[in-house]
């Protein structure tokens, strides 16, 4: 047992440093991509690219006063974009209606892939 625990703080240090080491590598290669104005460049044998997502954060208290009916909360209990989504699908909710119940987010992917 005292070997695994060992291991296991090594391992759990080793993957500190090597996600801080990702996180750096991430900032420069996104620096360097929207310098150059791309979102896609290549070297050699590998690939990068950014890839922009907008996701929605609601506010559960505003998302409920937004509801017109207040047992809808209950298929929700928390703000779920699936779930909301799935309700906009259905018409029980309207875009409209929960527009100004969240706020989106851009959040910039960075893909790095072997040709």
């Amino acid at each position: 047992m005292m070997d695994q625990m060992e291991r296991y703080f090594e391992l759990k240090k080793l993957k500190k440093e090597i996600d801080d080491e990702l996180s750096s590598l991430r900032l420069e290669m996104i620096g360097h991509l929207t310098a150059e104005n791309a979102v896609r460049m290549e070297h050699g044998e590998y690939e990068a690219r950014i890839v922009v997502q907008n996701r929605k954060e609601y506010d559960d208290e505003l998302l409920y006063k937004a509801l017109p009916d207040p047992e809808v909360w209950k298929l929700l209990s928390k703000a779920d974009s699936g779930k909301i989504a799935s309700l906009i699908k259905l018409g029980v909710l309207s875009e409209e209606g929960i527009s100004h119940t969240y706020e989106t987010r851009r959040t910039e992917l960075l893909i790095v892939n072997r040709k």
